[in-house]
Formats: structure tokens, C-alpha cells, sequence
């Protein structure tokens, strides 16, 4: 069955630009106007939202965008023009500023729909601080883990890494012969023994207010730019709940720090 793409316009000239592309690449297409946001099912889906639209001006195109992600459904924006960086930021790169950029938005969209790419390495590597190695998930977040990688780590240099056959975990060589390997998990990896790499959410909730605040946002501001409540956030802030990497690296992004800070033991 094709997945159906949801076009939020109430301009006729706008469908035609994405029919063709559509259809090349196996989606159903339907139309909707955009007072109608929110009387359709999103999940699992993915809505376009025409930036020129009449009906949409840029507080309808943030909360819309925002609504579809939270929902669980892929956001994309067709804008001949700017729009804010956080609009960008909620779709991920699912913008399109021109007839011929559809094409490529379209194509991407079969792999944002997999809802399993995060449980998979698309690349792992040595970092270039040499003490961490860097592992690239399916959904494009990035993961530092610090060697020692477990008890079986000697710290000498790793010569060889081999991604399995269905990329959910990645054997390391070491040149003493060693072999050590890590798994994808909902945070990141885990090592061999099974001990995953420790979250501690009252820690992590304290760091991202200290560093919201050292940005002089508020935690409404911070909710504004990523599209979570400001419920949500304090939760999060307060300990009470710890976020997947996804959230985390919204958040992150919006108070201007990358993930790893957030992460870090220390400032």
C-alpha cells in the first residue's frame, strides 16, 4: 500500500508541481486545505505545506510543521524564499525552494518514513579526538562513545570496523587483536557486555537549564523554537523524564549547543 502525501495548500497551481514527483516515487497524493490541520490522520504519513499559501502566515506554518512532527508524521515545506530556522529544524531538511528541488525532497521521503533508522549505524568510525568513537545512526544523529570501550578494551588502535549485515551493531579490530563490539540502542551504543552508556536524567535536566539559561532563553522560548510544550520541557529540566536522542538534539540545537555538551559530565 503507498503511503499518501498531504498537500496543505489552497492554491490550484500547487499540485501539479508535486503530482509527477509523487507518483516516480510510489506516493498516493491528496489535498487539503490548511484551516484543516488537525481533522486528518498524520502519523506515519508525510504533509507538504505550502509556505504561499493565503491561509498560512509564518505562526500557522510553525505550529503546522511543528504539529505534524509531534504527531509522528514527516513535515516538508515548498518555500520560493526564507522561512524561520526552526521551521527548518523541525522538517530536517525537507524543504524544497523550487519546481526542481521537488524531485529530490520526494525521493528522501521513503527513508524518513522508516521508523527503524535510528536503530541502525549508518557509519562508524574513529573520532578525530582518538578517544571516542564516532557512530552515525540512520537518522542522522551522531553519537560519541569514550573509550574504554568495556573491559575487553585495551586502548590500542583500532585498524578495522565492520558494520553487520542489517546494521544494528559494529565489530572493532584493535591491533592487539581484540574485538569489541557496540550495539544500537535508543540512546546511541552499548558495548559488548551488555552495560549500556549511562543516562542520568537528573543530571542531564539540570545541564540542559543551565545551559537554556546561560543562552537567556526561557523554557517557553526554547518550547516556541522546538515545537515541544513548555510542559514538556520542564519535565525534562526537572529530572522527571529523560528524552530520547531525537528530543535531546532538538533542544540542544535550539539553545545553540550541540548534544554532546548536554551529554558531558562537565561545561
Amino acid at each position: 500500500m503507498s503511503v499518501t502525501v498531504t498537500l496543505v495548500t489552497d492554491r490550484p497551481t500547487f499540485a501539479p508541481v508535486w503530482r509527477d514527483a509523487l507518483q516516480r516515487h510510489d506516493f498516493a497524493m491528496s489535498l487539503r486545505e490548511p484551516a484543516s490541520l488537525g481533522r486528518f490522520p498524520v502519523q506515519g504519513t508525510v504533509v507538504v505545506f505550502d509556505a504561499a499559501a493565503d491561509g498560512l502566515d509564518e505562526d500557522d506554518l510553525l505550529s503546522g510543521v511543528g504539529y505534524v512532527r509531534a504527531a509522528g508524521g514527516v513535515a516538508v515545506v515548498y518555500v520560493e524564499g526564507e522561512i524561520e530556522p526552526i521551521v527548518e529544524e523541525i522538517c530536517a531538511g525537507c524543504v524544497a525552494r523550487s519546481p526542481s528541488d521537488v524531485d529530490r525532497v520526494a525521493r528522501n521521503l521513503a527513508r524518513r518514513l522508516d521508523a527503524d533508522r535510528a536503530k541502525r549505524f549508518e557509519f562508524v568510525t574513529v573520532a578525530p579526538s582518538d578517544d571516542e568513537i564516532l557512530a552515525i545512526l540512520g537518522d542522522g544523529h551522531s553519537t560519541l562513545v569514550k573509550r574504554p570501550l568495556g573491559a575487553e578494551d585495551d586502548g590500542s588502535e583500532v585498524v578495522a570496523i565492520a558494520l553487520a549485515d542489517d546494521a544494528t551493531h559494529a565489530t572493532l579490530e584493535l591491533q592487539s587483536g581484540a574485538e569489541l563490539v557496540l550495539h544500537v540502542e535508543s540512546f546511541g551504543a552499548t558495548h559488548t557486555n551488555g552495560a549500556s552508556m549511562p543516562i542520568d536524567g537528573a543530571r542531564l535536566g539540570a545541564r540542559l537549564r543551565a545551559l537554556r539559561l546561560e543562552a537567556g532563553l526561557t523554557q517557553a522560548e526554547l518550547a516556541r523554537r522546538t515545537g515541544i510544550h513548555r510542559p514538556n520541557i520542564a519535565r525534562v529540566e526537572a529530572g522527571r523524564h529523560t528524552p530520547s536522542l531525537e528530543t535531546l538534539t532538538r533542544l540542544a540545537t535550539a539553545i545553540g549547543v550541540p548534544a554532546t555538551r548536554v551529554l558531558a559530565a562537565e561545561a
